[in-house]
């Protein structure tokens, strides 16, 4: 089975592409490196061994994905190409409605024109807003989002709904993701964002290398264990392979519309996770409490049963792990 996966080459798209290639699935990929890099495709071929095909496209660019489809016969997509930074959203709107709606609606128009209708979807568990409850089911559905980036999310689950409903030929899974941190065991493939770190990870890197100074940590006021803000982090390595799970399970049922959370089902506050990489990597994340960012919630988790249950998947690592296969990146990058 051949994968085109879009995005590939990003934080989440590259240890994807890593289990799908040792699974045995052929892959093609796009990426217009906008928050990625074109090394990334040697370091995954180092990892599995195996060659792969990386078109430098957009998908805003219509007829350059219809030639895509035309030289490679396709099977079916996994859909991670989009604007990602919730802070930049909010400056950005419109970008992030035109760039993130319309290349998913270009994409979907020309599986349909190709006849290709086996679709998986990065999704994000900013579309469930504020549910007011901490523990995030699959059942309560979409709630007000709180920024551009989340709403783009939530749009587009909406349009595969539709989608689905106009034609029930499709195969669809929206896998709505937590707070995946970590890398590859290797340290070859990681998270690298351009400029100011928008997540917790990336930032405590960051200061832990010395090219930040300090980590904010916004609020410790919060009705949590340590007053600051708890959060699902999920391995990104047991997110991947919850990719290639739902793949398998489209294989197995065809058509259809399947919605997961993929989340560890615990929480770990701010302090819990620098503590912990503190202790795990013995290095000191300078970092100072401040006031509390508008928008942000005390809490909230994944209760990921119903990808047990019809998956068969669940995470396998530990929050030490994260910690330690993020910092074995780092180090690698800086030398």
């Amino acid at each position: 089975m051949r994968i085109l996966v879009t995005g590939g080459l990003g934080f989440i798209g590259s240890h994807t592409l890593v289990e799908l290639l040792e699974n045995g699935y052929e892959v093609i990929v796009l990426d217009n490196l906008y928050n990625s890099e074109a090394k990334v495709k040697e370091k995954i071929e180092k990892i599995t061994g195996k060659n792969i095909k990386v078109y430098t496209e957009d998908l805003l660019n219509k007829e350059s994905i219809e030639k895509i489809f035309d030289e490679n016969k396709i099977d079916g997509v996994i859909h991670f190409a989009g604007y990602k930074a919730v802070g930049e959203s909010v400056k950005k709107p419109l970008m992030y409605y035109h760039n993130n709606l319309m290349s998913t609606i270009n994409l979907l128009e020309i599986m349909k024109d190709k006849n290709v209708k086996s679709f998986i979807f990065s999704s994000s568990a900013t579309i469930y807003g504020d549910p007011g409850t901490p523990k995030y089911v699959e059942e309560l559905g979409r709630g007000k989002t709180t920024n551009p980036y989340g709403t783009t999310k939530a749009m587009i689950e909406q349009i595969l709904e539709d989608l689905y409903i106009s034609d029930n030929e499709w195969s669809i899974s929206i896998l709505r993701y937590f707070n995946p941190i970590g890398a590859h065991s290797s340290g070859l493939i990681g998270e690298k964002p351009n400029g100011i770190p928008n997540n917790l990870m990336p930032y405590i890197l960051k200061v832990a290398s010395h090219e930040l100074e300090i980590l904010n940590v916004f609020g410790n006021d919060y009705d949590t264990p340590d007053g600051t803000g708890v959060r699902d982090y999920i391995h990104v390595v047991d997110l991947a392979k919850g990719h290639v799970s739902a793949l398998k399970k489209i294989e197995e049922l065809g058509k259809g519309l399947y919605v997961y959370n993929l989340g560890s089902g615990r929480g770990y506050s701010v302090l819990e996770l620098i503590n912990t990489f503190e202790r795990v990597n013995g290095i000191k994340v300078n970092y100072k409490i401040v006031e509390r960012r508008a928008g942000d919630l005390a809490e909230y988790y994944a209760d990921s049963s119903k990808a047990l249950k019809e998956l068969g998947w669940k995470t396998e690592k530990t929050l030490e792990d994260m910690c330690r296969d993020s910092w074995n990146f780092m180090k690698k990058e800086i030398g």
